[in-house]
């Protein structure tokens, strides 16, 4: 089956990345009919909580929370996510497949190594993407997306520019809190910084970034271009 086109792609090392950074601009857009994707490039199988197939379900209730319509997990070993040029190639061949408008991946400066790794892998992916002799033998077109922005897992950093999320931060709640074996505590998990009260740093964090900008949540985000704004400075909708 053909895929389809998407507005959105958004990577994340591992289910829950993307929700964590950016759920309410997801939930956002797709209300308005954007369609979305989501690709996680591992399995998450070095987690401390939870198993595989624990994951996968988890994230499947998540992204139809967020009205993600289209949702891939590649078989890059968790913990190993180094810059070679194979798993350059396998990203590579989910941005053709889906042609995305906007590209979306994890800051590259994160307490947890694979985000910044899977950053360095998506941007080296967008790039390879779009010349035409790169892995011609995979049988797909070149592609250039019109940006890659960067959303932020753990961190705190100053954003290039916030998402309005104050009508969706609710749907973002709900999919973080989808995955019950990551953010919930119990006398069964292993104790590790999800489980206390991550949920509702999150939570805090897009309410400062959403102060900042005169609303009550917004998403924060970084861009190595400047944005372009054309006729939409006062703030209209297009």
């Amino acid at each position: 089956m053909e895929a389809s086109k998407l507005d959105i792609l958004a990577f994340g090392a591992h289910a829950d990345d993307v929700e964590i950074g950016m759920g309410g601009t997801i939930a956002k857009f797709a209300a308005k009919g954007k369609i979305i994707g989501i690709c996680d490039l591992t399995r998450a199988e070095m987690s401390s909580n939870g198993t595989v197939e624990t994951r996968m379900q988890e994230a499947k209730e998540a992204a139809n929370i967020l009205g993600v319509r289209v949702r891939e997990t590649l078989d890059i070993p968790d913990r190993g996510l180094f810059l070679n040029d194979e798993y350059i190639k396998e990203i590579v061949r989910v941005i053709r497949r889906y042609r995305p408008e906007l590209v979306f991946a994890p800051y590259i400066i994160d307490r947890h190594p694979d985000h910044g790794s899977c950053a360095r892998l998506v941007e080296e992916a967008v790039f390879s993407t779009a010349i035409r002799k790169y892995d011609e033998q995979a049988g797909l077109d070149a592609h250039r997306p019109k940006a890659i922005y960067f959303y932020m897992v753990n961190g705190f950093h100053k954003p290039d520019f916030v998402v309005n999320v104050s009508e969706f931060m609710d749907k973002k709640l709900d999919a973080l809190h989808a995955y019950e074996s990551q953010f919930r505590k119990n006398a069964a998990a292993f104790d590790t910084p999800l489980i206390n009260g991550y949920i509702e740093t999150v939570e805090a964090r897009e309410r400062l970034f959403g102060k900042e900008a005169g609303v009550v949540f917004a998403e924060g985000f970084l861009s190595k271009k400047p944005l372009l704004i054309d006729n939409d400075l006062l703030g209209e909708e297009k």
